[in-house]
């Protein structure tokens, strides 16, 4: 998953402009149109760095750190399990370990920073976690918090709406529409993991994203005689690109400003 994450930034940043990279999966969905969420980060620094983080590795110490696998997906086009090497390997004492959640939205400079490695730090930790169980838990973490340009650039959150079983177990699990009051109330702007075809995406798609049986969602960026249409036949019209947003933009407005206080942002950088 992280070499295909970083091989999507690869392309991306070839391809096209733009100022946040965000990785999804299948499994999540968006509670906010596009036009919210373009204009919720408009008024945002192009530098920040949304990854929840922290230094404190708990059991992720002898279950992550220490123990050594082998990823037969990184050399071999058929499907395999990861192999467990017998010898463990201590702590690393040329960086600090981090850990966090695997959904970041990360800005364009550190993603090229990702790619290109000035300082070699990217390459060094990538060959560090090629032998590191749920890899994507950790790099970006601990690279954005051993790196003296960007530690300073990080939001510690994920912008998910997660909720996990009590005690927690190895995936969240499954949302439904007795979560859908609490998925808003969050003011996240994408929560996860959902079934397909789920009910609670129907509400979503419904009352949130104002999508009606799978057309493309409302907003400025796809204009046309009528939001419910299959196609984005304005999407040259002349208002292309002026954006509608609705209260998906305030909720999310309200959460990043929290983020970003003064009070939250610097006291829960790479602790």
């Amino acid at each position: 998953m992280l070499a295909t994450t970083l091989h999507a930034m690869a392309i991306l940043l070839r391809t096209c402009k733009w100022d946040w990279f965000i990785n999804l999966s299948a499994s999540d969905y968006p509670l906010v149109t596009q036009d919210d969420l373009i204009d919720a980060f408009s008024g945002l620094p192009r530098d920040l760095n949304f990854i929840q983080h922290s230094s404190h590795l708990g059991w992720k110490l002898n279950k992550r750190a220490k123990p050594i696998i082998i990823d037969p997906g990184l050399y071999s086009i058929n499907k395999s399990e990861i192999w467990w090497v017998i010898k463990q390997r201590s702590v690393p004492t040329a960086f600090k370990l981090y850990t966090g959640s695997a959904w970041t939205i990360l800005s364009r400079s550190f993603a090229e920073y990702c790619i290109v490695g000035w300082d070699n730090l990217p390459r060094t930790l990538l060959l560090y976690y090629a032998n590191f169980v749920s890899s994507p838990e950790g790099y970006f973490q601990t690279l954005v918090c051993n790196s003296e340009d960007y530690k300073n650039t990080t939001a510690n959150h994920d912008l998910h709406y997660i909720s996990w079983d009590t005690p927690p177990k190895q995936h969240p699990r499954y949302l439904g529409l007795k979560d859908y009051r609490r998925m808003i109330l969050s003011s996240r702007p994408f929560a996860r993991k959902f079934k397909k075809n789920d009910p609670a995406l129907d509400k979503i798609d419904r009352e949130l994203l104002k999508r009606y049986n799978g057309k493309f969602s409302y907003g400025g960026w796809c204009l046309g005689s009528g939001m419910r249409q299959k196609a984005c036949s304005g999407i040259k019209g002349e208002n292309y690109g002026v954006l509608r947003p609705g209260p998906g933009s305030r909720r999310l407005k309200s959460l990043l400003t929290k983020l970003i206080s003064e009070k939250n942002f610097s006291k829960r950088q790479c602790r």
